[in-house]
């Protein structure tokens, strides 16, 4: 079994902050659809925050390149990628 490390990102998405429950809702199917592309063996979402412009999401995975991988396939940024 592969170990998972937690992760801390950061999105610059510029008006995150002002998206409805519905908008934020699609981009969160878009975000499940590429998590089972990448391989849940390799990333999971925990949970997320929205704050202004940026969103802070907790993410199980391999590595960062499972991140980067995942963000990609997402059609999001990930700005900033922390081990926690």
């Amino acid at each position: 079994m592969t170990t998972l490390k937690r992760f801390v990102i950061v999105r610059e998405m510029p008006s995150v902050g002002g998206m409805s429950a519905q908008e934020l809702a699609g981009a969160a199917k878009n975000s499940c659809e590429a998590l089972r592309r990448v391989g849940t063996d390799k990333v999971q979402w925990q949970h997320s925050y929205v704050a202004g412009d940026r969103t802070f999401c907790v993410y199980l995975a391999t590595d960062e390149d499972a991140i980067r991988k995942h963000a990609a396939d997402a059609g999001v940024p990930a700005t900033e990628i922390h081990e926690v």
